[in-house]
């Protein structure tokens, strides 16, 4: 299994040019789209939302804003990655939602949400600072679907070269509730990749004993 996992980090990479004649099936799509969702997160809120994209004129008028990258239109699918703003909120009330998830005493529930406001009550005094903490958090799933998706052979390529509030604007976003994270093209590569290049193991990886 460890060879497996490693052949899908090989196989990885950050795809420039998609096949347009090839597209991702539906149950591959929702298969990488799972491996997003079940990603962790800080206190368990999955402050996300992904935005799946396959209208082409939406693609294409998502382009201009995304500096024109040819990936936005060549992929097969197009997710649009979102951070959550409004639902970190307590006063929301869906941070109480997501912790009565786990089924808990009202002791309990009480103590998460005290320990919830007071330990993140800079993080929570603006939507900036939200915006910071829970677009961090959306990495983790989008990495997780791009090496889900490299695991079955589907390229991908995170894209975060965009003028953030134009593809908010023409995606019609609340962005009191969800802002523009990242944009995550998936799709099968159209040339062969040359071998992956990295820093070697050592320069990288410091043991401390």
């Amino acid at each position: 299994m460890q060879n497996k996992f490693m052949d899908a980090m090989n196989f990885r990479h950050a795809c420039k040019i998609f096949d347009e004649t090839k597209k991702i099936s539906e149950e591959d799509m929702l298969f990488i789209l799972e491996c997003g969702r079940k990603s962790p997160s800080s206190f368990g809120m999955e402050a996300w939302k992904f935005l799946v994209i396959t209208n082409e004129e939406l693609k294409a008028k998502l382009r201009p804003a995304c500096w024109n990258q040819v990936q936005i239109t060549s992929c097969s699918h197009l997710v649009v990655i979102l951070a959550g703003i409004e639902s970190l909120k307590p006063e929301s009330g869906e941070v109480k939602k997501r912790f009565s998830r786990r089924d808990m005493p009202q002791e309990s529930l009480d103590m998460y949400m005290d320990l919830y406001a007071k330990h993140l009550k800079k993080t929570l005094s603006s939507d900036e600072n939200i915006y910071c903490w829970s677009a961090r958090q959306t990495y983790i799933a989008a990495a997780n679907m791009m090496t889900g998706a490299a695991y079955i052979g589907i390229d991908s390529c995170p894209i975060e070269g965009f003028e953030k509030e134009k593809v908010e604007e023409i995606l019609e976003l609340d962005t009191k509730k969800f802002q523009l994270a990242m944009v995550l093209p998936f799709g099968y590569r159209l040339n062969p990749q040359p071998e992956k290049i990295r820093l070697p193991f050592d320069e990288v990886v410091e043991f401390i004993l």
